[in-house]
């Protein structure tokens, strides 16, 4: 994989991270501005509205009591996508792996920043959708998943290539190989 290409995949990468982070946040003070208070705001009845709370855990609440655990889990996946983003080469993954640094870096700077303290604060979900309520950097985590599970189906490796094979081009990435230049 050409150094440029891969490059180029790095700035698209960081570009959907911190789009999603930007959106996260401003979503996030909008809701602690005009919802922290306030009655549910169904949107379409029962089934999905608007509604204000700081959750201290993780999913579903879950964990209310660890979350410094998240915090440092945060921070290791973090690094994680940062080592693996040198290897780029498939479109697919820096999406997905874009979403997911923006969505876990959106819920970082709430356990970080946000009361009741550093490492403890409660992360400001607002999105009502019945059976549980969730903000921007959950739906782009989401959605993350859900494309890395699909890339990884379909046998594409981080850098492009067929999975476990590094010829192997799988036509996901920006530039062909050499080799796959030089086929006729």
């Amino acid at each position: 994989m050409p150094q440029t290409s891969s490059r180029r995949l790095r700035i698209v990468l960081f570009a959907i991270a911190l789009a999603v982070l930007a959106v996260d946040q401003l979503t996030k003070f909008i809701a602690v501005q005009t919802l922290e208070g306030r009655e549910r705001i169904p949107v379409i009845g029962e089934l999905a509205g608007f509604t204000f709370y700081r959750n201290p855990g993780a999913a579903l609440g879950m964990g209310e009591s660890t979350t410094w655990l998240f915090a440092l889990i945060a921070i290791g996946v973090f690094i994680a996508i940062l080592v693996l983003s040198r290897r780029l080469g498939s479109r697919a993954w820096t999406a997905g792996l874009g979403l997911l640094l923006g969505g876990l870096t959106g819920n970082l700077v709430d356990r970080l920043f946000r009361p009741p303290g550093f490492f403890h604060g409660a992360v400001v979900d607002f999105i009502d959708l019945y059976f549980f309520v969730c903000n921007v950097a959950d739906i782009a985590i989401s959605a993350a998943a859900v494309t890395i599970v699909l890339t990884t189906l379909r046998n594409i490796s981080v850098d492009g290539t067929a999975a476990g094979d590094d010829k192997s081009p799988r036509g996901d990435h920006d530039t062909p190989t050499e080799e796959a230049r030089a086929q006729p």
